[in-house]
């Protein structure tokens, strides 16, 4: 009996018009991707362009949907929105400062113990992980044997990569997930394997500060 492989690739939308702004955008309508962001979508058409996706799902907020269209308009797919996908609900921090909100002694929490905290008025992060996860599975189990795209956010991603990883929670943050990166994830007959995480359309670069001469001698 011959096994049944989906390829799904998490995207995370390119740059958006908050980038800057010390602000949580969160589910805010109305954030745009700004020109460097129109610029990696462009370029995620260049590196998927001749992946054979049968699909493409994202979360319904602008920013993903303006990621997702261009690589869609190329290959003659619709974007499909999808609410599983979408940004985590900040609750109350929605749009706040994030030096401000840098001060509460709540942000300890979520950067150390992120599984215990709930955003004031919104969600968790363990909430976010089981609502992404579930509507990934829903959604591969209607292409088997396919390749899907789907585009959504930072903190969707990660925490969606530390479940398929084995990762607990409160490490989530480990894992690294660029604008405009693409993380790639195997399902073999209902067992996934994470084949790639953050590939970029271009390698950033690095920048390495030599060690001084006190160092080196």
């Amino acid at each position: 009996m011959s096994s049944t492989t989906t390829i799904a690739l998490l995207i995370r939308h390119g740059e958006n018009d908050w980038v800057g702004a010390d602000r949580l955008a969160g589910r805010t309508p109305g954030v745009h991707l700004n020109e460097k962001g129109k610029e990696q979508s462009a370029a995620l058409v260049q590196l998927l362009a001749q992946q054979p996706i049968a699909a493409i799902y994202s979360s319904p907020l602008e920013r993903c949907m303006e990621t997702a269209q261009p690589l869609a308009s190329q290959l003659g797919l619709s974007v499909e929105a999808d609410a599983g996908l979408i940004e985590v609900d900040y609750g109350d921090w929605r749009g706040g400062n994030l030096k401000e909100l840098s001060k509460l002694p709540e942000w300890k929490r979520v950067q150390h113990y992120p599984s215990t905290f709930r955003f004031p008025g919104g969600e968790t992060l363990r909430e976010v992980q089981s609502r992404t996860v579930s509507a990934i599975e829903q959604i591969r189990l209607r292409h088997p044997g396919q390749v899907i795209a789907l585009f959504s956010h930072g903190d969707v991603i990660r925490t969606t990569l530390a479940h398929y990883l084995g990762v607990p929670l409160d490490l989530f943050q480990r894992i690294v997930v660029s604008t405009a990166s693409v993380s790639v994830l195997s399902v073999v007959d209902d067992a996934p394997n994470v084949l790639g995480v953050n590939y970029l359309a271009a390698l950033p670069v690095f920048e390495i500060k030599p060690k001084d001469a006190t160092a080196q001698a």
